[in-house]
């Protein structure tokens, strides 16, 4: 909570001062939320039902980090296709942690610092750090994918890059024990040896990327792993 605080706090006096980030940070997603959420379910009943499956918002990610009952459950459990961008696959990494690995207390450290099991953890060349200011992982980083992956499958080469917007990551401490347990880390970024993509392996589509495909997506050209993921989506609505 600590951490969402001062998150909030620093992307909201840049909001003041900067009145057009505020809008795009804040006021315009929210808005499209509530229309998502309550709007289009009135205007169209079936749209609850034919909205894209398990995609990850902010009722998914609260839900997984608070504890409460768990979309992601479902998604992993019934072939649901589900996608996580960011929080959404440390999300995807801490139910994994908590339901298969058995570690109820699987954590991020920037939730919960005193977990025993920090799945998802600040980077060690940054711990040191006091100031935090100007120290997230910015930019477009390289990211080497495993060929026997469902993302190989959609970028159709070994190696991408993507553009990032995040401090914390998925601990290296646990990726043998992800890996034996039916998790495949299907991205890793060759030089830091940093997780990017984690997917499951005995899923139709379960993906969660540490970076940012929408900021590389356009109506024209969408983002190979959103088509990927809406025709996982499809698939499953037929089958189903």
């Amino acid at each position: 909570m600590k951490a969402f605080i001062h998150h909030f706090k620093f992307e909201f006096l840049a909001g003041i001062r900067n009145k057009q980030l505020l809008l795009l940070n804040y006021l315009f997603p929210l808005g499209f939320y509530l229309m998502l959420g309550f709007i289009m379910v009135e205007i169209n009943p079936p749209f609850r039902e034919n909205v894209v499956p398990a995609m990850v918002i902010f009722g998914i990610l609260s839900a997984t980090l608070l504890g409460i009952p768990d979309p992601l459950v479902n998604a992993r459990e019934n072939g649901i296709p589900f996608f996580g961008i960011c929080l959404g696959m440390q999300c995807a990494a801490i139910e994994f942690s908590r339901n298969i690995l058995g570690h109820p207390e699987a954590h991020t450290t920037e939730i919960n610092p005193e977990t025993p099991f920090p799945v998802i953890d600040i980077m060690e060349k940054q711990k040191e750090i006091k100031n935090m200011g100007g120290t997230m992982r910015l930019g477009s980083y390289e990211c080497k994918l495993d060929k026997n992956s469902k993302s190989f499958e959609v970028y159709q080469k070994d190696m991408i890059r993507e553009r990032h917007r995040h401090r914390f990551e998925f601990n290296n401490k646990y990726r043998e024990l992800f890996e034996a347990s039916g998790m495949r880390l299907a991205g890793i970024n060759p030089k830091e040896d940093l997780v990017e993509i984690i997917e499951l392996v005995d899923h139709p589509w379960f993906v969660g990327v540490q970076f940012h495909p929408e900021y590389k997506s356009t109506v024209r050209y969408p983002h190979p792993l959103f088509v990927g993921f809406i025709k996982a989506a499809i698939d499953y609505k037929n089958k189903n």
